[in-house]
């Protein structure tokens, strides 16, 4: 370069906006995969109506594997139960609200969404199992108020305000169906509707720390 001839500034580089961050999955209240969650929900829900077909044809039989408290030789059952229920009409009250709850469930991915519900269905049936008055509990209530209940308190957990907005509609559309956490109707399991709801705020609890940490140990380099 000719250090006497005239001096050309360089090209300066093109300013490029920041991508605008995307919504933490722990504070979202839409899936962020919608049609995937549709999918894995019905998918589930249609299980449920397999199984009780199955239940149909073989004159009710199924119905006496539900979790059956303190027996030992039954405590396998926990891991079916929310699958059995005892007629259509069974079914068809928790499926209607099964398919609602749960899919506004997945909002933060279906990874998550089997874990909580892991959570809510072993909570629902070590409770019912220890605690519960003898009998075959059966049915996926305990999954319905686990549902309901994640989503009314996780928006608390994450500090999230749009969880916080959703919960008032969710509560004002399903809140009257908390008193079933209390004893009432003979030959409802109340107590697999309780010990779902104390799963929901476990559930809640657990990934709103979970994000907390995440977020608390994550380095730039």
């Amino acid at each position: 370069m000719d250090p006497t001839g005239p001096f050309t500034p360089p090209t300066p580089e093109p300013v490029v906006a920041a991508p605008k961050p995307a919504k933490p999955l722990a504070k979202r209240v839409v899936p962020p995969r919608p049609v995937l969650s549709a999918v894995v929900v019905l998918g589930f829900v249609g299980l449920l109506y397999v199984v009780e077909a199955i239940d149909t044809v073989l004159g009710g039989r199924l119905d006496d594997d539900g979790v059956i408290p303190r027996d030992f030789s039954q405590w396998d059952n926990i891991l079916w139960f929310p699958l059995l229920h005892g007629d259509w009409t069974h079914l068809t009250g928790n499926a209607v609200p099964l398919l609602v709850l749960s899919y506004l469930a997945t909002s933060a991915g279906i990874k998550q969404f089997l874990q909580v519900t892991a959570v809510i269905w072993l909570t629902s049936g070590l409770g019912v199992w220890i605690f519960g008055s003898y009998g075959s509990h059966i049915g996926a209530s305990g999954l319905v108020f686990g549902f309901l209940v994640i989503l009314l308190v996780r928006g608390i957990f994450a500090r999230s305000p749009l969880q916080i907005a959703l919960a008032v509609v969710v509560f004002a559309i399903y809140g009257a169906a908390l008193w079933g956490v209390l004893p009432g109707q003979p030959g409802i399991s109340w107590e697999g509707h309780l010990f779902g709801a104390l799963g929901g705020v476990l559930a809640a609890w657990g990934v709103a720390r979970d994000a907390r940490k995440s977020a608390g140990t994550t380095l730039d380099a």
